[in-house]
């Protein structure tokens, strides 16, 4: 084939995927045909030429990833993987943006093979890719030696303006300089227009400066069209191993339609006539809708044997690899597999009563009593791993040595769970992050995310109550635990003492989702794991502790159960019958059957909760009838127990509220 014939070939190909975006849009009357007819050369470059990957194995270990960022731009992505021969027929793309599709309005992991991370929300794809990178930087420093290298992949994203303006772009860019995350290439669709018009109206910055000043490589490509400049460019990145690498890629918004150049083709379906207009511009067939002419197609599909020849290439390898290295070999596929060693469980601690023990030191201990039976649990904390007690103790910093399990990813909390979430997305690692209970405001949209999601990534907080003291109520978590709580497939856990939290441990590694923990910065009394089988209770998210009788129900969380349980002792003494309840975990609790759940919140007898939060979501528990002890205000500044006992959460209230209700 002559120069010419594979330029209008390549041309061609191109001008499919742009038309497949811009008829899925159409059909749909919703969605953003602009930047899939800017962006399409760079999609075309990466899945036809550039990335090691195989459509008929989308999960394959070691396959480049991409990330598609700026989300809005699905039809582009969905195109791709329509053509390059994903298990995605033209039948979904006919069906974009419809009820049960798998070619939803964003990308949705799991929905749709081939797409890598759930994107949408501005700059989280962006973050989850610093993840990604980071997984396979560590990765390949556990597993790769001399001449066996199991872990060798990049990792492209493209975004846009609006990922570059959030915030949490800036936090991740940082971090990835910090970490010469060299395997990480941006491609930004530098095409000078927002959904509101112009960039200039909000967005002046010198981009290149920005990102040079985070020791990012930055290259700049003048023409989106330009197939040669673009591909020198990211051939270019993937030479420089020390640094990540943004592209500049000036594109036109909306190429060849009417409407090029501004923002009136960001975010709605063209219209028929400009639909027509464009591809009579690109020199393609006016009057056919998701059409893929034979020679593209044929093209497009080469991606498949080449796929299958790489991903055998690599199996070979690694085949070998397994002989030479047979307990790495087994550790690797068991990890991307996602299940844990066998016996692991054995290695988690149980606590001694004979002192108390905040509940962030018993995380510590946990942590590293698994991490050699876990060896892909890997995370760190928010500058703060002093304080949430989140480090492995004999591994280094992954910052100095990539094998390290130790991230410090500085106070960057969004930032840090996102690029937790990519962890996980990524595989071959549990990842956690953590910081106070309180900045688990700056995380929700992460955590939101990993749940939505479904990705294995934990959430570690510690400080979770006013009880914290003297920090005050910029420190002190009120209506965090309730916020949480409401995230769909977002598992709770607030622990009660040392062994719950070890109980606790266990089930978010077992499960396989996502899940945070609120931990307690002051010091608990240890219940007996035995007398009141804490790790049974805990597996079913709310257990009787005490049964003194049926008069009233105490039900608490975290280091209000210390309290529930003194008040309990309190009313018998006075003639009250109570029957005390942990309840470590809503979600747990819920999944249970409805008469275990009768049995623990019986309908005729009264009942109290005690939370040092906001009682919004006990009245579920309680009934109207029952009385909610919690804090529906800000906290204060003061020593711990002196600032619980005057918000009310004290064992005088607890009794005082229990005499009340049962003489009603």
């Amino acid at each position: 084939m002559t120069d010419k014939q594979q330029d209008a070939l390549d041309q061609l190909s191109i001008n499919t995927l742009r038309f497949l975006a811009v008829d899925q849009v159409e059909k749909a009357k919703s969605g953003h045909p602009g930047a899939p007819l800017g962006c399409a050369p760079i999609a075309y470059l990466l899945y036809h030429k550039i990335m090691k990957y195989n459509p008929k194995d989308p999960l394959w270990s070691d396959r480049d990833r991409f990330i598609l960022s700026n989300g809005h731009a699905s039809a582009l992505l969905y195109g791709v993987l329509h053509l390059a021969g994903y298990n995605l027929p033209l039948e979904q793309l006919q069906q974009f943006r419809q009820w049960g599709s798998e070619t939803p309005g964003h990308p949705e992991y799991g929905d749709t093979p081939g797409v890598e991370v759930t994107t949408g929300p501005l700059g989280q794809g962006f973050a989850m890719a610093v993840g990604e990178a980071i997984a396979e930087k560590h990765l390949a420093a556990v597993y790769n030696h001399e001449n066996h290298t199991p872990v060798d992949h990049h990792t492209y994203v493209l975004c846009g303006d609006g990922d570059l303006m959030e915030g949490i772009s800036h936090e991740s860019a940082s971090l990835a300089g910090t970490l010469a995350l060299g395997k990480l290439i941006v491609l930004y669709d530098d095409n000078l227009i927002s959904l509101d018009g112009p960039t200039d109206l909000s967005y002046t910055e010198d981009v290149t400066k920005r990102f040079e000043a985070y020791h990012w490589q930055v290259l700049m490509v003048h023409d989106g069209n330009d197939l040669v400049a673009i591909e020198k460019a990211i051939e270019e990145a993937k030479a420089e191993k020390n640094k990540p690498t943004l592209i500049r890629v000036r594109t036109v918004i909306g190429y060849g339609s009417p409407k090029a150049g501004t923002n009136k083709v960001h975010g709605e379906a063209m219209g028929a006539e400009a639909v027509k207009a464009t591809k009579k511009n690109l020199g393609f067939p006016e009057d056919k809708s998701f059409y893929v002419p034979e020679e593209a197609g044929k093209n497009w599909l080469k991606a498949v044997e080449k796929g299958k020849h790489a991903q055998a290439e690599w199996q070979a390898k690694f085949d070998a690899y397994k002989k030479a290295y047979p307990a790495l070999g087994e550790q690797y596929e068991r990890t991307f597999e996602r299940k844990l060693a066998a016996g692991w469980e054995k290695a988690i601690p149980t606590f001694g009563t004979e002192k108390a023990v905040a509940t962030r030191n018993a995380g510590q201990v946990v942590l590293n009593a698994v991490a050699g039976v876990v060896p892909e649990l890997f995370g760190g904390a928010a500058d703060l791993t002093a304080s949430t007690k989140t480090i492995f103790k004999d591994s280094p910093s992954f910052h100095v040595d990539p094998v390290g399990r130790n991230v410090f990813f500085g106070v960057r909390e969004f930032g840090m769970m996102a690029a937790v979430n990519g962890m996980a997305a990524h595989g071959g690692l549990v990842p956690f992050g953590s910081t106070f209970f309180t900045f688990s405001d700056y995380c929700r949209s992460a955590m939101r995310m990993g749940a939505l999601m479904g990705t294995h990534s934990l959430y570690i907080y510690t400080h979770d109550s006013v009880g914290l003291g003297e920090d005050g109520p910029t420190h002190q978590p009120v209506e965090h635990l309730m916020s949480l709580r409401v995230i769909p497939k977002l598992t709770d856990f607030r622990p009660a003492d040392a062994n719950e939290t070890a109980a606790c441990w266990q089930l978010a590694l077992e499960r396989k989702s996502s899940s945070f923990m609120a931990l307690s910065r002051q010091d608990l009394p240890v219940l007996d794991a035995a007398k009141y089988k804490v790790f049974e209770g805990t597996r079913k998210g709310a257990y009787v502790l005490e049964a003194f009788g049926k008069d009233v129900v105490l039900v608490a969380t975290g280091s209000e159960v210390e309290l529930v349980m003194k008040a309990a002792l309190e009313l018998k003494a006075a003639g009250i019958n109570a029957t005390v309840v942990s309840m470590p975990s809503f979600k747990i609790f819920e999944e249970q059957t409805e008469e275990y759940k009768a049995s623990i919140f019986p309908n005729d007898v009264p009942k109290i909760s005690v939370e040092a939060g906001a009682t919004m979501g006990w009245w579920k528990y309680v009934g109207r009838d029952g009385v909610a002890i919690g804090i529906d205000r800000f906290g204060a500044s003061a020593p711990g127990p002196l600032a619980m006992e005057k918000l009310g959460i004290s064992v005088g209230h607890v009794v005082e509220a229990a005499k009340k209700l049962v003489k009603k």
